[in-house]
């Protein structure tokens, strides 16, 4: 079966995690991804946080599936040479160098229109244009000035990250969704374009719901909120679940760290629920019956949930509280999500067969598209397909390819 982006040709020069999301994105979507790495060398994370010797690291693998590497030295004339034909046969570069780094190469926006005028250029930078453009980002230096560390954590507690990669591989979505729009329109204009994302306001888009509330706070307190102080910024809230019906993190037997359900009230849940804990009357109790009495007296709600959740583990609270049809869900470990036999059943969690790792497990394609089905594939090796990529695209000899790994070309 064909794949969505079956005859796009990606040139990846990305590194680290947010660039090499997008592009492992668009190879799942069936894009010809191929990956240009520095002989001898390679994505600095091939060797970061190496828990094999002599192996790519989880780190590398994980975020580089079903592309080709091919090497290549941009600091010979021939391998800038090699570059530019393969942009002139390509339809996407994809980079998420420091500010300037391609054009000091010599490939400027100007110069790859001129290579290939059809050349959709795609850039991941730490900010957009302005007073920190030039400055380098993390992913949690994109949290710390996108409003989420502010906004995250607990109200007597420092601002907290997010688990969730949200500066990197969130910033890799926004510029997924980008390229592809570009490549829809260039259907009707036949013509390339320049696509930038900012770590930063890839981090605030995700953060939306917070400038709402910042807004919010001039006509008076959040009551959604379970602070009982508000001054003139958007405070932590720890668990609140920062939309129109509450919810918190509820404790579990047998106490573990993650033994914890997520549970939301919604206005037509609370009699049910205030049966299934044992506490019938307090459907009816003008105290709790209504979400406005309860909205003043959250922490005392919580409390009397608390009371039966702590009672039963949190897999049994799931099935009680999903026969009520109470939104909740169990606190999932990493160790659960690994395990768990329906995200192993449809694909999210796999295990990659490696030829020098052995098997590995990572996370599937969370993009289902019914005529583009995705199969998960393995990282490249370093260099991997530079001989092939060099026949195929350029009808290379063996004595040729030889002649180019001899001069450190590729």
């Amino acid at each position: 079966m064909s794949k969505a982006l079956d005859g796009v040709r990606v040139v990846d020069m990305t590194h680290v995690q947010a660039g090499p999301v997008c592009t492992q994105l668009l190879a799942w979507l069936g894009a010809d991804v191929i990956k240009i790495e520095q002989p001898g060398q390679g994505d600095v994370t091939r060797g970061q946080l190496r828990d094999l010797p002599d192996a790519d690291s989880l780190y590398f693998t994980m975020l580089n599936g079903n592309k080709r590497s091919l090497t290549l030295n941009l600091k010979t004339d021939k391998g800038k040479h090699i570059l530019t034909e393969l942009l002139r046969q390509s339809d996407v570069l994809v980079e998420n160098f420091a500010p300037g780094a391609l054009d000091r190469l010599g490939f400027t926006w100007e110069h790859i229109q001129d290579i290939n005028p059809k050349m959709i250029y795609a850039s991941i930078k730490g900010f957009g244009p302005g007073r920190f453009e030039d400055a380098k980002a993390y992913k949690t230096i994109a949290q710390s000035m996108g409003g989420a560390l502010s906004t995250t954590g607990f109200e007597d507690g420092p601002p907290t990250s997010t688990g969730a990669q949200i500066g990197d591989s969130g910033t890799a979505v926004h510029l997924m969704g980008a390229i592809l729009a570009a490549l829809f329109q260039r259907t009707r204009t036949d013509r390339g374009q320049r696509v930038q994302v900012a770590m930063q306001d890839s981090v605030l888009n995700l953060c939306r719901v917070k400038i709402r509330d910042q807004q919010r706070l001039a006509h008076g307190p959040l009551r959604e909120y379970p602070n009982k102080q508000f001054g003139d910024t958007v405070p932590r809230s720890g668990n609140a679940s920062g939309g129109g019906q509450p919810g918190w993190a509820l404790r579990c037997a047998p106490g573990g760290p993650n033994d914890y359900v997520y549970v939301i009230i919604q206005p037509q849940g609370w009699a049910p629920l205030a049966q299934k804990i044992g506490r019938p009357e307090l459907a009816a109790d003008p105290g709790f019956a209504t979400p406005e009495a309860r909205l003043s007296r959250l922490d005392e709600v919580w409390s009397l949930i608390e009371q039966w959740t702590l009672q039963r583990d949190k897999w049994s609270v799931l099935e009680a509280l999903n026969e009520i049809d109470v939104p909740c869900g169990p606190i999932f470990s990493t160790k659960d999500i690994v395990e768990d036999e329906s995200l192993r059943g449809r694909g999210m969690i796999v295990d990659v067969p490696h030829p020098v790792r052995g098997s590995y497990v990572t996370v599937g394609c969370p993009l289902s598209l019914s005529d583009s089905p995705v199969e998960v594939k393995r990282a490249p090796l370093l260099g991997e397909h530079t001989s092939e990529v060099l026949r195929e695209l350029f009808g290379s000899s063996d004595d040729e390819v030889k002649a180019l790994h001899a001069e450190g070309v590729v």
